[in-house]
């Protein structure tokens, strides 16, 4: 019992320390003073304002744009590099391929930020692309860095896979890009649903890559609350993260109740499958005793 309630304890002030400072950023979103410090009463003033305050709600549908098409990204990068990193065992550089692949995430970001910035420097010099830093620029630094995240998710789910089911397949006639997109893409799809929606919450706090690879009029969100801040933390900056905690929220709960209802699916199907297989062991000795019998 001493044991069990000191877990429980802990386990009680861990979420507090987590979910706590969340709550309280809800609530004082809707303090109705301009002293966000100072309780002034209920009000939902503020959420109505955001219609009105154009720059905060542009640099809100930027930061979205970006992270869904850095989610798109990633994923595709980062299957491509993990299925070549668990399934090509021997090809020369695949040490220094997989070294490339993880090393963003070891990387400091001031120092990828400041390379990939000279990058875009030279090639605008060079071959006159890009002609300025904004969204694509953006995209492609956080491309880069949450590729690697998803590699690394997409290639601990390929080393458990069961490799006789895909040769099973292309035993039977499937070719190897057939195989790959309708067994191995569903039997991996849990893990590319996890690397989108990281990728997805990466590019969306993401404050330091695209401080140095944009532009003027593509100031993300991060960028618009941190210079927001410097200056006092406004109360539309609380709605504003209200509304995206809420958003986060209705995402991962709806992820999290259809993967279960597929998982509760799947194993009723096992079961149907396992009853059905029991019934025809049953059937067959009668069978058999019935085709044996002497008329």
């Amino acid at each position: 019992m001493k044991r069990f309630s000191f877990s429980s304890l802990m386990l009680v002030l861990g979420l507090l320390f987590i979910y706590a400072p969340m709550l309280i950023l809800v609530i004082f979103s809707f303090n109705a003073s301009k002293l966000v410090t100072v309780w002034g009463g209920w009000s939902i003033k503020w959420y109505v304002g955001l219609l009105d305050n154009t720059q905060l709600m542009g640099s809100v549908v930027r930061s979205l744009e970006i992270a869904c098409y850095t989610a798109i990204a990633a994923v595709a990068l980062g299957t491509l590099a993990a299925f070549v990193l668990t399934r090509i065992t021997h090809f020369k550089g695949r040490t220094l391929f997989g070294g490339l692949v993880t090393a963003p995430l070891v990387m400091p970001e001031v120092i990828t930020g400041l390379s990939l910035l000279l990058l875009f420097v030279a090639m605008a010099q060079m071959i006159g692309w890009p002609q300025e830093r904004g969204i694509v620029t953006i995209w492609i630094a956080h491309t880069t860095f949450c590729a690697a995240y998803v590699a690394v998710v997409v290639s601990a789910r390929l080393r458990e896979l069961d490799l006789s089911i895909e040769e099973a397949a292309m035993d039977l006639g499937a070719r190897p890009w057939k195989v790959f997109f309708l067994i191995t893409i569903p039997m991996i799809a849990p893990s590319l649903a996890a690397g989108g929606m990281m990728s997805f919450a990466l590019s969306l706090d993401d404050l330091v890559l695209a401080s140095f690879v944009s532009g003027p009029g593509s100031t993300t969100l991060p960028m618009e609350v941190f210079s927001a801040v410097r200056l006092g933390v406004k109360p539309e900056i609380n709605a504003v993260a209200s509304l995206i905690l809420l958003a986060v929220s209705l995402v991962t709960f709806l992820v999290w109740y259809f993967s279960r209802r597929a998982e509760e699916n799947r194993k009723r199907a096992i079961q149907q499958a396992i009853e059905e297989s029991a019934a025809d062991s049953w059937k067959q000795p009668e069978v058999r005793r019935a085709e044996t019998a002497p008329v």
